[in-house]
């Protein structure tokens, strides 16, 4: 009896993880801070190193085939769409967001400190210069 009941808990629990995780995962649009209209959409995602990631799947604004033109090294001259923009986060359950990654700002090419959670069924991407989030500024997109 004690095993069944230890068994149904850890089911449980795992479940519940689960759940939490998948409000942050799937398509995103993001929405530009100084103008308000979409931007694109970011596809969130599990990578087979168990680390979290981020795409643009699709660039809502401007001319087709927009490149990288500000990133630096392997990602110079990038398409937009296909460009891993979240690197390498890791899944917090206590607090249900992914943090210690990087993100790529693509209008100026530098990466920043990161973490995304989910709040009131959107999405906020806080991006900082600090790894404790202080000196930095959110971004909040919303599922597509």
């Amino acid at each position: 009896m004690k095993r069944k009941l230890l068994t149904l808990l850890f089911v449980l629990s795992v479940t519940g993880v689960g759940a939490q995780v998948n409000s942050i995962l799937g398509d995103w649009k993001t929405v530009d801070d100084k103008t308000g209209d979409n931007f694109s959409i970011v596809r969130i995602y599990k990578g087979s190193d168990g680390l979290y990631y981020g795409k643009v799947a699709k660039m809502l604004v401007g001319p087709a085939g927009l490149k990288c033109d500000q990133c630096k090294g392997e990602d110079y001259n990038v398409p937009l769409e296909g460009l891993v923009i979240i690197r390498g986060m890791s899944y917090n359950k206590e607090k249900n967001q992914l943090e210690g990654g990087k993100v790529l700002d693509p209008e100026s090419g530098k990466f920043y400190y990161g973490k995304i959670y989910p709040k009131d069924g959107k999405l906020v991407l806080r991006g900082s210069l600090d790894k404790r989030g202080i000196l930095g500024r959110n971004q909040t997109w919303i599922r597509k």
